[in-house]
């Protein structure tokens, strides 16, 4: 079950940056990519109480040897407005050499929502995320950008909460980034058109390799979309599910994806983020990271 399904489901409310990134807003120049952890990896142990999300820093390091952090909102929900509970975050990251990269962001309301008075009161429940991310020193966090109506209707809608909230992310330095996450933001034009309209740097997007279906049998062309993505991106998530004996995965030409990421001129952190079943969610991290270390080896 990916992300998107559970949360549809009920059971739950789902690096330096690309050209054009404000230069606060970056992580230290590197000539090849570092890669962090995206929590959601480890969902099924954190939702079975077989991790505490307090030791992911912990985790991150000592088993998968990764640079930096991504969180997910679910696994510490009510903890928003908790400086006891950031303030352990931040100090365990910190004793772990990590960096805090983003927050993602699902629960709170749609930002595209067809009435006005529920898009404000959405992106009123994002502020106290955007303050946590910026005490725990993330540079982002990922919303999502789902609405209803015609294609013009959701990209109107989906920019107003959008502006809106980006506005509010402006005070904290914080920069506001989409995910590919259903509906029509897995449409790389149609959210490369949302960013547009919003038009403020520090909107942004987090492609991600695998976000892509529309409906049941229909999906975007992945490679496109994460092109049409990448001149707004402020993160990348690598998504995997499956690997072949060479260690490719094989629903993704990663070489192919990587180029694109590589001459959009992206050098900012790569989230590790595995949804498969046949690996266990540590040996599918794994399996990524090294997919991962491999290509950066020839940048």
């Amino acid at each position: 079950m990916d992300r998107r399904s559970f949360l549809v489901s009920g059971l739950s409310l789902a690096g330096a940056t690309a050209v054009g990134a404000e230069p606060e807003a970056a992580e230290p120049v590197a000539r090849k990519f570092p890669i962090s952890l995206a929590q959601w990896s480890l969902h099924k142990a954190f939702f079975g109480k077989q991790l505490d999300p307090l030791d992911f820093a912990k985790v991150a390091r000592t088993e998968y040897g990764v640079d930096g952090l991504e969180y997910v909102n679910q696994f510490f929900k009510d903890k928003a407005t908790d400086k006891a509970y950031l303030t352990e975050l931040k100090k365990r990251a910190s004793d772990h050499g990590l960096k805090n990269v983003l927050i993602m962001i699902d629960g709170e309301g749609q930002l595209g929502h067809p009435e006005e008075s529920q898009r404000i009161a959405a992106v009123q429940n994002h502020y106290k995320w955007v303050d946590a991310a910026k005490f725990l020193g993330c540079h982002s966090i990922r919303v999502n950008a789902y609405s209803t109506g015609s294609w013009d209707e959701q990209r109107a809608r989906a920019a107003d909460g959008l502006a809106r909230l980006t506005e509010y992310g402006n005070k904290q330095r914080m920069n506001i980034i989409v995910e590919n996450h259903g509906g029509l933001s897995s449409n790389g034009k149609w959210l490369s058109e949302v960013m547009r309209k919003v038009g403020q740097k520090r909107c942004g997007t987090l492609p991600d390799f695998g976000n892509f279906r529309l409906g049941p049998n229909e999906e975007y062309d992945r490679y496109q979309g994460v092109a049409e993505m990448m001149p707004f991106a402020k993160g990348v998530s690598a998504k995997t599910n499956d690997f072949n004996d060479q260690g490719d995965e094989i629903h993704t030409d990663y070489v192919r994806m990587m180029k694109i990421v590589k001459d959009a001129g992206y050098n900012g952190f790569v989230g590790i983020e595995y949804e498969g079943s046949k690996l266990s969610e540590p040996e599918g991290i794994k399996a990524t990271k090294r997919l991962l270390e491999r290509i950066r080896e020839t940048w």
